[in-house]
């Protein structure tokens, strides 16, 4: 995907959980190069992702213990980070409008 807006919010994340960072960076390079044309080639890529309803699609980081929420646009090639936190930050939150 061409564009990743932000990666100031995952920069802001790890800073408060140092143990996520690696996996956040691997995450940032590895979309970067993808060039996903629709749902099914993200799951394709990534078989634990939740694809959810107005292009969302959730990510399980660093063996589950993150949650990344973002929205896609595909024909663009831009992926919105709308949310990035712990399990119980993600229980607290409707995944389909964050």
């Amino acid at each position: 995907m061409k564009n990743i807006i932000a990666k100031k919010t995952l920069r802001e994340f790890w800073e408060k959980h140092p143990d996520s960072e690696d996996a956040l960076k691997a995450w940032h390079a590895e979309v970067k190069a993808a060039g996903w044309q629709n749902p099914a080639e993200v799951k394709a890529q990534y078989g634990n992702a939740s694809i959810l309803k107005n292009n969302r699609v959730v990510f399980n980081i660093h063996g589950n213990k993150y949650r990344l929420i973002v929205k896609i646009n595909y024909v663009a090639s831009i992926v919105l980070i709308r949310f990035v936190g712990t399990h119980k930050e993600y229980d607290a939150i409707d995944a389909e409008i964050v």
